[in-house]
């Protein structure tokens, strides 16, 4: 494979994550931090990297569940949903975020449609301006990379930099974090 074909999928993550609004992030983390118990949920290759931000969260020393997974509790008022929709149209994501909204939970969105179905359902969306796999075809493809793979690298790289913020806001240092990890490998 090239390495122009690396500097250019590079490049595409770069630009996309430039376009982040750093106080948007900030208030994104604040929204975590404040919330009692975390539950987050993503589709597809999206679940992947919102569930490594979930272990993260976990790290951290925060509530945190993977809808799905049967540890998952109810959430209520005071909790947050975080999920990840790049098209912002999956049926499952509308349906989860419709349940939280009924429970009294906090709707937190990262999506790249900021006019989906979604997006108008969340009580705060975080836009990733990157092509997704509704996006990917014809004219309006503007990747190298293929469907979704912009939108989830981009996911991959905020999700980190959000554990950094979280982890100044909630003042849990990197030893701590290290503490929490598993010894069942």
């Amino acid at each position: 494979m090239s390495d122009n074909l690396f500097r250019i999928a590079l490049d595409e993550l770069g630009a996309v994550l430039a376009k982040l609004d750093e106080k948007l992030i900030d208030a994104a983390c604040r929204m975590i931090t404040d919330a009692r118990t975390i539950g987050v949920y993503g589709c597809g290759r999206e679940a992947l990297q919102i569930n490594g931000f979930a272990m993260r969260l976990f790290h951290l020393g925060l509530t945190v569940a993977v809808v799905g997974d049967m540890t998952m509790p109810a959430l209520g008022p005071g909790d947050a949903l975080v999920v990840t929709s790049g098209p912002g149209e999956a049926a499952t994501v509308l349906a989860l975020m419709r349940t939280a909204k009924a429970a009294g939970a906090t709707n937190l969105l990262l999506t790249a449609e900021p006019e989906s179905s979604a997006a108008k359902l969340a009580d705060f969306a975080l836009v990733i301006p990157a092509q997704t796999m509704a996006s990917d075809q014809g004219g309006r493809r503007t990747s190298v990379l293929p469907m979704g793979s912009v939108y989830e690298g981009a996911l991959f790289v905020l999700f980190e930099v959000m554990v950094l913020k979280l982890g100044t806001l909630t003042g849990v240092t990197p030893e701590a974090m290290r503490d929490r990890h598993t010894n069942m490998e």
